[in-house]
């Protein structure tokens, strides 16, 4: 059976009376006259509507408010001059607010698979270099037999932006490799990006990588919403909009900051272990254990509670 592996973040207890009475002016003061119109005008930018209303896997359109389940594709993109470029990372999350859980899975990059829309089969990742975001969630869908409803597009090297504008992340490293020593490191965003990219020294390989991806993702998740985080907003909105894109709007962002949250708290990640290498043609392919992809489709069906 797939590996799973879960970590949860202790979750703080909030004193709100104290919160307001010491810093509910100057927040409110500042998110009104500078991060609100700040805010608005990134998420604009960073805002790209789909040719489609909702998944094709969806019977309805999941209602944010109502607090259903939901899937969010997470692509890291390596763009080129002149080229589109391909998706170095693919990673589906699924939320489950009233479960108060979250779970995470990273698809192999050569994942040999039915490139929607074209008729053929390749590496999943080369699916955005051929039909972009639009053709990335509709093949990331037929893999895993799920709806995948959100989509956020990550620019790579923007990625650097993001952590620099979150003043760094803190990770907990194994083992030390090239100028990672081992044990707690906090990082920068260039340090973040060589980290989460290393897999050819990792003895756990791409599965190695994925989970020093996680740690980066929960790192900044747990920073984005402290709140010393929210005077370096500004940063944090110019280096969003220089470098993502998304289908999710401003309301529904607002939706998910009120009710999904807490749900990032348990968060555990799952992984592809039993699939194997094969060349087609002179190249190298990931091909997927049926089994466990079964395995897997079958835990994200529950965790977005769809009838198999």
């Amino acid at each position: 059976m797939f590996q799973k592996k879960s970590s949860s973040l202790p979750k703080k207890k909030k004193n709100w009376f104290g919160i307001f009475v010491k810093i509910s002016i100057v927040i409110g003061a500042l998110y009104l006259l500078v991060l609100f119109p700040k805010a608005t005008s990134t998420l604009d930018e960073i805002h790209e509507p789909l040719v489609r209303e909702a998944s094709p896997k969806r019977q309805e359109k999941v209602v944010l408010e109502d607090k259903d389940p939901i899937s969010v594709l997470l692509l890291g993109v390596d763009e080129r001059a002149g080229d589109r470029g391909r998706s170095d990372t693919m990673v589906v999350v699924a939320i489950n607010p009233e479960k108060e859980s979250t779970k995470m899975i990273s698809i192999p990059r050569d994942t040999y698979t039915e490139i929607v829309g074209l008729n053929m089969s390749d590496k999943i990742n080369h699916a955005y270099a051929f039909g972009g975001i639009e053709m990335s969630m509709d093949s990331a869908e037929n893999l895993l037999d799920i709806p995948i409803d959100y989509v956020v597009q990550l620019n790579m090297e923007g990625f650097e932006d993001i952590v620099d504008a979150l003043d760094g992340v803190k990770v907990e490293n194994s083992f030390a490799f090239d100028d990672f020593a081992a044990g707690e490191l906090t990082l920068n965003g260039k340090q973040a990006l060589d980290y989460v990219r290393m897999r050819y020294n990792d003895p756990d390989g791409d599965f190695g990588r994925q989970n020093r991806q996680k740690q980066v993702i929960q790192s900044i998740m747990t920073k984005a919403v402290s709140a010393k985080t929210l005077f370096n907003y500004p940063k944090i909105f110019n280096a969003l909009g220089n470098n993502v894109k998304t289908n999710m709007g401003f309301n529904e962002m607002i939706d998910v900051q009120n009710n999904y949250r807490d749900a990032t708290n348990d968060l555990e990640q799952l992984y592809f272990e039993k699939g194997y290498g094969e060349t087609i043609g002179g190249i190298w392919y990931y091909m997927m254990d049926k089994e466990e992809l079964a395995e897997v489709q079958t835990v994200f069906k529950e965790q977005l509670e769809i009838n198999p």
